[in-house]
């Protein structure tokens, strides 16, 4: 039973990607009229036409397929190293991620300058997906890559949560915080399209917002700073771009109502929550009954993958039923430890469901969970046994975040290869009646 009921998950795992295809996605929010390029609303209604050139200017982990969606116009696409491919009329381009480097530098600076470029009866189309954040990096006049680099591994390892970090960020850079949207400014037009990767689905949040209003401020970035961190671990370039920001001696990101963001706008074309209905609906339609949970999966990866089988244990017994769920957890691997937040959540779903009936999927949207060659795992009450039969003890696996190890063991990890979408994580879990 525990082979069908993994046959049940997989197919809503890949329902879920199959709604979330960028190609897909983007040729449904655009269409071609006379032409003129006209955008559509979620409901499939024109609310935005234009009729001249276009300059396309893409970013993230799913940039090359959702500029292949476009067929229009020209640009530059910005994708991870290893993801680069043609695109008809796209200059394409690879770059460091997570972390920033010199390559996405360059890249940013020639995207930035074909946007700044675009003439006056011109379309800017901005493309974002996840990824994007590490891929745009442009740092502000005196703030370097490097200092760019220094001050979020500081705030990370301070414990900032990722607001306080994009408030910083935003003020370091060119791009960020509207900045795209400020270097479109001599275009008739910018229009964002979001394959959102952000819980909740704000376009502040993703990729720092190029495109929209920043609702920080210089003084608020440096008081996160004054917060986590000792003066002497602030780099010197980014200590001044606060000062001189604060002083009013360079201009503040672009704020809400500013006239500047009147001929943007930014749709999100799906995200998690696409992805999660998807995977419900592909269990209902195997016979499965599912529950949406709607409370985005935050957190710890451990404790939210206790959290999912005591949710399973409220479910009904008397038919078989499925629980999905998407988000966005957290864990910090110790040293010696080898997973990603999927498959940390995943071994500890299985360690709770030693012995107990019940299937367990959890997976990155992208194919990629840490630094492994897995997107997560599939579990069920006998993963830890099958893990013991080959030495390993998933319970000190678990307590030194050795997930992949012990997954492996297992028979367990979910090898999808990078699946050129990204709207953070799913979970579904499936159980017989019983």
């Amino acid at each position: 039973m525990t082979v069908a009921l993994r046959t049940v998950a997989r197919r809503c795992l890949d329902a879920a990607l199959a709604a979330v295809e960028p190609e897909r996605l983007v040729r449904a929010s655009l269409r071609h009229d006379d032409g003129a390029l006209v955008l559509l609303d979620a409901a499939g209604r024109p609310c935005a036409r234009h009729a001249g050139p276009v300059v396309v200017a893409a970013a993230g982990k799913a940039a090359l397929a959702m500029a292949r969606g476009a067929v229009v116009g020209s640009g530059v696409v910005i994708v991870p190293h290893g993801g680069g491919g043609a695109c008809d009329g796209m200059v394409v381009r690879t770059a460091g991620h997570p972390l920033p480097d010199a390559d996405g530098e360059r890249a940013t600076a020639e995207l930035l300058a074909i946007v700044a470029a675009a003439p006056s009866d011109a379309l800017v189309l901005v493309l974002l997906s996840g990824g994007a954040s590490a891929l745009l990096v442009a740092p502000a006049p005196g703030v370097t890559l490097d200092d760019k680099r220094a001050i979020t591994a500081r705030l990370l390892a301070a414990g900032a949560d990722i607001a306080s970090i994009n408030a910083v960020r935003r003020h370091c850079s060119r791009v960020k915080g509207g900045g795209l949207a400020r270097a479109a400014g001599g275009a008739a037009a910018c229009w964002a399209l979001v394959l959102s990767d952000v819980v909740g689905d704000d376009p502040s949040v993703i990729a720092s917002g190029p495109t929209v209003a920043d609702p920080t401020t210089f003084a608020e970035a440096a008081a996160v700073l004054a917060r986590y961190l000792p003066p002497g671990a602030v780099p010197a370039g980014v200590r001044a771009r606060l000062a001189d920001g604060i002083a009013g001696r360079v201009p503040e990101t672009p704020k809400p109502g500013d006239p500047l963001l009147a001929r943007v706008r930014t749709c999100i074309v799906a995200g998690n929550r696409t992805a999660v209905a998807a995977a419900a609906e592909a269990a209902r339609a195997q016979g499965f009954a599912p529950e949406i949970v709607d409370a985005p999966l935050l957190g710890d990866a451990t404790e939210a993958g206790r959290a999912v089988v005591a949710r399973l244990e409220t479910l009904p017994r008397d038919r078989p039923v499925a629980l999905v769920l998407g988000g966005e957890t957290t864990v910090r691997v110790a040293a010696g430890g080898h997973g990603g937040r999927s498959q940390q959540l995943a071994l500890s779903a299985a360690v709770a469901l030693a012995g107990r009936s019940g299937l367990v999927l959890a997976a990155g949207t992208d194919g990629v969970d840490g630094p492994t060659d897995a997107a997560g795992a599939c579990v069920d009450g006998a993963t830890v046994e099958r893990a013991r039969r080959r030495g390993i003890d998933a319970r000190d696996a678990l307590e030194r975040t050795d997930s992949h190890p012990a997954l492996d063991a297992a028979g367990d990890l979910l090898r999808t290869g990078p699946t050129g979408t990204n709207v953070a994580d799913l979970v579904v879990v499936v159980r017989d009646a019983c």
